[in-house]
């Protein structure tokens, strides 16, 4: 799988400008704030 989820907003400044980043691999780049992050997708949580 080669696409990437798209982040609404930045979880820093919750600037809606966000662009892909070249690296690291993944990773987005707020316009706003001028950070640069990823998103990971950890796993699913158990619920008994």
């Amino acid at each position: 799988m080669t696409e990437r989820a798209t982040p609404f907003y930045c979880p820093y400044c919750a600037e809606e400008d966000l662009r892909p980043a070249e690296e690291p691999h993944g990773a987005w780049e707020c316009r706003g704030c001028t950070r640069v992050f990823s998103v990971k997708f950890a796993g699913m949580a158990v619920r008994s």
